[in-house]
């Protein structure tokens, strides 16, 4: 067997190349191993063309967020590797490519420049690529913001509020952090749109609805830039006064309207001193309680829950400007309360009448119908029992001194009070008897009757009237003892001139 001879040894080291050195190492920092190119070897510049290609797979597409920061450590160190190793091989090698003497002195200044031209020229194309990535996430994020407001529209502000200065933010930051970009330079626009979309209810009047979002586009300048907003400043100002005073003026009297319709009116007044819609205030409610005061003479118990809330608001707005407002919308609602309780004798309905005239005459008391609303309470309590009461409204008029006189005498137990109607109406109150008890009716042998006020006269307390001739309704109401029951009697009684009369109050019981 022939052995096979070893391979020639390679050619001896050269001396020592700084230069060449240096060049391989600033071809192997080109990012595509072109430094193990120049030397021949391949293992090493495939090594960095893999390198080069994962950093590829990562950086692409370009991300707003640039390439992950441990990547590029993790690369520049693995270029600084190679960028020695490069060296170390290149002091002392012999390459092919560089035997004629001419293309060593090459070698370093294409090395230099393309150091220059390839990680610089991708660096910038990356950073290019980067910036339209930008510009297309700053374009997705505003459409998606010019969404969210359309999706809002329509829709109540308060129910949506959070949603509207989620966007108010998104175009704060886009136009003024970004202001150079595509999408920055559309954010005057879209903020347009903005205030076209929250003032919606405005455009369609639909005042109430619209103040909670004018007052936030009004407080803009306070979250947005000023240069961003253009003529939107105080855009919303008199659209907001509008508001307040349609709002306010239109509101008052209606349910649970009350504190709204007044913190409206005092906002307008002491936010837009100047405005046109401030000094239409005081005549608008004016015409108002007028509309209402007539509305009183057609059913006068409609509408005087109403006047009392209108009331209540106009008592919230500062006195020295809505003072003779106030007094007349009190007289308002005194002559309605007075002709609710004339209302409701006429129609039959006495217990409400009772209770709204008593509760006129101790409200008014100085009231000129005063007089009558009692009377006309004590017919209504009257005619609860005996129904004939009602038949007539009373006058004011009360017992004068003239007339025929009635002594009342009370025997029995528990006070008594006594209401009267007729030509005149009136109550009166006869103390209890205190040795009074009542008859019992059931033990009286038969044929005997019942004779009360048979005893001595100074027995019995007694009340006496002068009542003017004529028929009477009265109600006897006499007060619970210890040993009676309280109780309602209603009689009739008939005054004839040129008579006195006696009437004796009395208790029975079966036992």
């Amino acid at each position: 067997m022939v052995a096979t001879p070893p391979p020639p040894p390679g050619p001896p080291p050269g001396p020592p190349n700084p230069a060449q050195a240096a060049a391989v190492a600033l071809l192997n920092l080109s990012c595509l191993g072109l430094g193990y190119v120049l030397l021949r070897h391949w293992k090493s510049a495939a090594l960095c063309w893999a390198a080069t290609v994962a950093l590829l797979v990562v950086a692409l597409p370009a991300d707003p967020d640039g390439i992950p920061l441990g990547v590029l450590v993790a690369y520049g160190v693995f270029l600084l590797a190679v960028a020695a190793d490069g060296y170390r091989r290149g002091l002392r090698a012999t390459p092919a490519a560089l035997e004629p003497p001419g293309r060593r002195k090459l070698v370093l200044p294409v090395a230099l420049a393309l150091l220059l031209v390839v990680p610089a020229g991708g660096t910038f194309a990356y950073g290019a690529a980067r910036d339209e990535a930008i510009e297309q996430q700053l374009m997705d994020t505003l459409t998606a913001a010019d969404g969210l407001v359309k999706q809002a529209e329509g829709q109540s502000f308060t129910s949506v509020e959070v949603t509207y200065n989620s966007v108010l933010a998104t175009y704060q930051r886009i136009g003024t952090e970004h202001a150079g970009s595509r999408a920055g330079k559309l954010v005057p626009a879209r903020l347009a749109a903005y205030y076209t979309s929250v003032s919606l209810p405005y455009t369609k009047k639909d005042y109430c609805a619209a103040v909670p979002g004018l007052k936030h586009l009004r407080a803009l300048p306070g979250k947005v830039d000023r240069g961003l907003l253009g003529s939107l400043v105080g855009k919303a100002d008199e659209p907001l006064a509008e508001s307040w005073f349609q709002c306010g003026t239109t509101t008052i009297g209606s349910a649970g309207q009350e504190k709204t319709s007044g913190d409206y009116l005092n906002d307008l007044t002491k936010t837009f001193p100047q405005s046109p819609f401030t000094p239409k205030i005081e005549p608008t409610l004016r015409e108002g309680l007028r509309t209402r005061e007539k509305a009183l003479g057609v059913a006068p118990c409609d509408g005087l829950a109403e006047i009392g809330r209108f009331r209540t608001t106009v008592g919230m707005l500062p006195s020295e400007t809505y003072a003779s407002l106030g007094t007349d919308t009190k007289r308002v609602i005194q002559r309605g309360e007075f002709g609710c309780g004339l209302d409701r004798f006429k129609k039959k309905e006495f217990s409400e009448a009772a209770t709204a005239m008593t509760d006129y005459a101790k409200t008014y008391p100085d009231s000129p119908q005063a007089a009558q609303a009692r009377n006309i309470a004590i017919a209504a309590e009257i005619a609860e029992e005996t129904p004939a009461a009602g038949n007539k409204v009373p006058s004011g008029a009360t017992v004068d001194g003239s007339g025929q006189v009635m002594v009342i005498s009370n025997d029995g137990p528990g006070e008594v009070e006594l209401l009267y109607t007729g030509p005149v109406t009136g109550r009166l109150t006869i103390p209890s008897c205190a040795s009074c008890k009542s008859y019992p009716t059931l033990l009286l042998p038969v044929g005997e009757k019942v004779k009360p006020c048979s005893g001595p006269s100074s027995k019995y307390p007694k009340r006496t009237l002068t009542l003017p001739p004529g028929s009477y309704q009265m109600l006897q109401k006499r007060e619970g003892t210890g040993t009676s029951a309280g109780m309602k009697k209603p009689s009739n009684a008939k005054i004839e001139s040129g008579y006195s009369y006696t009437n004796c109050l009395y208790v029975t019981s079966g036992f």
